[in-house]
């Protein structure tokens, strides 16, 4: 495993590339409002305030019937949380290329990260307020086998965040993928900066887990 001291480098490239993004945003909606209005945000608003209630038959007729979270999620839309998916995925990729302790990337894995968000957004805005799709949707999940083997258990938490990513930006809360990425970033650059649980005989973890330095060469 590489060592891992040299981080602020990485950190400060990423930390510009997130205040891009958001100074991307602020400048479509302050010089281009009407193209502002199509940006994928304010999903969870919306879903929160539509009030299903009990399942009963009549309620999920009514769901049936019912129009879309976002009334002008259409083509432009989903282009723009597509492409809001893909930008918040790039720098989660490059965590994984910092913090990997294989000496060689998988690319097909670096690459599933990035496409893997575009398939689920586009599947969130299918799917979205509709029970008949959605249970169409896990049948389908359900009938179909992934051969798609993790070389790493540590693999799987990048595959979860670009699904979390995927299905925000699917549903118009692009701005909860943001901050979901932010997040992803932060904590796991600071578990590989500083080998967090790598060294349990400090004396911090030696009190909490009664360990010595002998039990450390076990």
């Amino acid at each position: 495993m590489r060592a891992s001291t040299r981080v602020a480098g990485p950190a400060l490239l990423i930390s510009v590339y997130f205040a891009a993004l958001a100074g991307l945003v602020a400048a479509i909606r302050r010089f281009f409002p009407d193209l502002a209005h199509w940006l994928p945000f304010g999903g969870i608003s919306a879903l929160s305030s539509t009030h299903t209630g009990d399942l009963h038959p009549e309620t999920i007729d009514a769901l049936q019937n019912t129009a879309p979270i976002n009334g002008n999620f259409e083509a432009l839309t989903l282009a723009f949380a597509i492409t809001g998916a893909v930008l918040l995925m790039v720098p989660i990729s490059w965590v994984y290329f910092i913090t990997t302790r294989s000496k060689k990337i998988d690319l097909s894995f670096a690459q599933t990260m990035i496409v893997l968000p575009v398939v689920v957004a586009g599947i969130a805005t299918v799917v979205q307020n509709s029970l008949a799709l959605a249970f169409s949707l896990a049948g389908i999940v359900a009938a179909v086998r992934f051969r798609f083997t993790l070389n790493e258990p540590a693999y799987a938490l990048y595959v979860f965040v670009a699904i979390a990513v995927g299905l925000a930006a699917g549903i118009g809360a692009l701005g909860i993928a943001y901050v979901t990425a932010i997040a992803f970033v932060v904590i796991n650059l600071l578990l590989w900066r500083f080998d967090y649980g790598a060294d349990l005989t400090t004396p911090f973890f030696a009190f909490l887990t009664g360990r010595g330095r002998d039990d450390n060469q076990l």
